[in-house]
């Protein structure tokens, strides 16, 4: 039901944005200014943030048109003699695209600071590619910002054709989920700290077993460590001590562990002689060259398959 009433609540406020922007732009501009400026900032965030993916992520670029044509439309169809704000009203509008400016920013921008990066091969095969959950720490990434320092880890699903991560908007059939069971590659030269893959996958969107029962590679180079979880049950073909080389293949995306769908969870860390790797600086992380953010769609290079 979560699911759900994030994506009600994305399409109620995208509503909202298209009427304001509409409405504010075909009254005289001096007059209702303020309410234009709230109505844009309302769309853009809803833009960046909006749960569109759980029906389809070209529902995003349809509104964003939508929302275009409000403005251009209004402003052809102006009307003279409507009521101008009244102060309160414009107290309210410039407080409210205060803040969602502020959010719109944030977004971009995160709020931690130039974090150091590191760079990898994108781990999967050639398809687009969704960042369901990432960014730079707070506000974008909210729910891996507590978890063992990882404010830069990513959750990966994988977009149907028609922009759908899977045949519904929350089946509990592991087959219908796009990235279930696509192969990972190493996205780099190491060794292979920790494999492990005997945990089952979890049948949507029951996550009981918790995160020790997670199926996961764990990478480590000579100076960071890259972990690879939720994969699929009996999946994992590399074991503890193996020398891989990048592209080599590790197993396939499953749904074991902390998960309520299918994905790739991946975070890095900076390695420091004596720590534990999760308790190492935490590295955001380029793939072939370029960072991603929230809800941003990942087209990835064809990767180059590796002999054991």
């Amino acid at each position: 039901m979560f699911i759900y009433a994030l994506l009600l609540l994305t399409f109620t406020l995208a509503l909202f944005s298209v009427f304001f922007t509409y409405t504010a732009a075909a009254a005289l501009f001096r007059h209702n200014w303020s309410r234009l400026l709230a109505g844009l900032s309302l769309g853009v965030f809803i833009y960046l943030y909006g749960t569109w993916v759980y029906l389809t992520i070209e529902a995003k670029y349809g509104f964003g048109i939508c929302l275009l044509l409000a403005l251009i439309i209004g402003a052809l169809r102006r009307k003279k003699g409507q009521r101008a704000s009244k102060n309160w009203q414009m107290v309210f509008n410039l407080f409210f695209t205060a803040i969602l400016t502020l959010l719109s920013v944030l977004y971009f921008t995160g709020t931690t600071g130039k974090p150091e990066t590191i760079e990898l091969a994108f781990p999967m095969k050639t398809g687009r590619y969704f960042v369901l959950q990432g960014g730079k720490g707070l506000p974008t990434n909210l729910f891996h910002f507590s978890l063992r320092g990882a404010i830069y880890a990513m959750d990966i699903v994988k977009l149907k054709p028609d922009g759908r991560r899977a045949n519904q908007i929350f089946s509990r059939k592991l087959a219908d989920y796009e990235i279930f069971g696509d192969t990972l590659y190493s996205p780099c030269d190491g060794r292979v700290l920790k494999a492990y893959g005997d945990n089952p996958d979890n049948i949507p969107p029951d996550m009981s077993r918790g995160p020790n029962n997670t199926n996961q590679v764990i990478i480590e180079t000579s100076n960071s460590y890259i972990f690879l979880g939720h994969m699929k049950e009996g999946s994992v073909i590399v074991h503890d001590g193996d020398v891989i080389k990048k592209g080599q293949p590790l197993g396939c995306v499953g749904n074991s562990g902390f998960s309520t769908e299918p994905h790739l969870h991946i975070q890095a860390h900076k390695k420091i002689p004596g720590q534990p790797w999760y308790q190492g600086p935490p590295l955001y992380i380029h793939f072939n060259g370029k960072g991603y953010l929230l809800y941003e769609v990942i087209r990835p290079k064809r990767v180059t398959m590796v002999k054991k």
